[in-house]
């Protein structure tokens, strides 16, 4: 009898090693004409390279929900583009299984001369969804939207939440298999919000894989399992959202300071920490007279390791306070030598003081 095994699991979202950089030339050329003439004067040919993106690498499943965290100008809004497929990485690659469904920002996609039926359609069509499929879901979408009195008004006559809530709408039910979305869950009143997360938690039963920026931790809590926070373009913490979260939470205590800056004042208040622990340990050793295992079992050390760690600090108090007693002993023989020598010398001085009044 022959097992059957069951297919891997492949990613839906793949990032490999993304880097994005931009030119922030401080004049633009607008022209071939200008072009050229720059190339052969070097006038504003200089490039000012910025990277919004360095090396981010991350992969998710059918299935996972990805809150991006990050200060502004971390590049959040930037890695959904690139996901999104609107920027192409400088670097890397992006590797995206099944059909998208980007909302990037607020009526992204629309034709504002177009009515909200014909945006619809339009933009279903985009997505590459056929006439017969929307016109199925097409009640859904406006119900959803509460566009009922809106359907053949131009978009450019809606409000940004109107136009907001008809991307979501289109969106989310048509169920896509990604689904990015740029703080657009931030748009609208409680009620609407309230809903639109309904909607969204509706998705998670679907293997719909969701990545979307929120600066709201407490909705990524709810909605997400997985979180990934970016710093000046660099991706520094991603996975489970129950360990990513305090890190976020703490980066925002700090008034914004970095997650490396804050990794190594954690790590010089360790060390400080422990460089108090080994002066313990050698003052207690000597003034009571004790071995160094019997030290270290009165601080409370446990563990081979950590022990031997402890072991060399306090050898290493040690060695300096030996090496600064003897320095100290040194410097007082030779302020005794010279004391001796200058004593030797007034005497010697009296002396011939002595002979000469003779």
């Amino acid at each position: 009898m022959t097992t059957k095994h069951k297919p891997k699991r492949q990613p839906s979202v793949e990032v490999q090693h993304v880097s994005m950089m931009f030119n922030l030339s401080q004049e633009m050329t607008d022209s071939l004409k200008d072009y050229f003439i720059g190339l052969f004067t070097g006038k504003n040919m200089q490039k000012d390279e910025f990277w919004a993106l360095e090396d981010v690498s991350f992969k998710l499943y059918p299935g996972d929900r990805l809150g991006i965290l990050g200060l502004n100008g971390a590049g959040k809004s930037t890695l959904l583009k690139a996901l999104a497929g609107v920027y192409h990485p400088t670097k890397g690659k992006v590797i995206r299984r099944g059909n998208i469904a980007p909302l990037l920002e607020l009526g992204a996609g629309f034709d504002r001369q177009y009515t909200a039926r014909e945006n619809i359609y339009l933009y279903g069509a985009i997505l590459g969804y056929k006439k017969d499929y929307l016109d199925s879901v097409f009640d859904d979408i406006i119900s959803f939207a509460e566009l009922e009195k809106f359907v053949d008004v131009p978009i450019k006559n809606f409000s940004s939440g109107m136009k907001s809530r008809l991307g979501f709408a289109i969106c989310t039910t048509i169920s896509p298999d990604i689904l990015i979305l740029d703080e657009v869950l931030s748009v609208g009143d409680a009620r609407f919000r309230k809903k639109s997360e309904a909607r969204l938690l509706s998705l998670f039963n679907e293997d719909t894989t969701v990545l979307f920026v929120s600066h709201n931790l407490q909705q990524v809590k709810r909605l997400c399992n997985k979180a990934l926070i970016l710093d000046h373009g660099k991706m520094v913490a991603f996975g489970d959202i129950e360990e990513i979260a305090p890190i976020y939470q703490e980066m925002v205590r700090n008034d914004g300071v970095s997650v490396r800056q804050l990794a190594k004042r954690r790590k010089k208040k360790r060390k400080i920490k422990r460089l108090g622990r080994y002066r313990d340990g050698y003052l207690i050793m000597k003034k009571q007279g004790l071995t160094m295992d019997e030290t270290l079992d009165l601080l409370d050390v446990k563990g081979a390791k950590v022990r031997a760690v402890y072991r060399k600090g306090i050898e290493r108090i040690a060695a300096r306070a030996a090496k600064k007693a003897a320095g100290q002993e040194a410097e007082g023989q030779g302020a005794a030598k010279k004391a001796a020598g200058q004593t030797a010398v007034k005497k010697a001085a009296g002396q011939d003081a002595a002979q000469a009044a003779q």
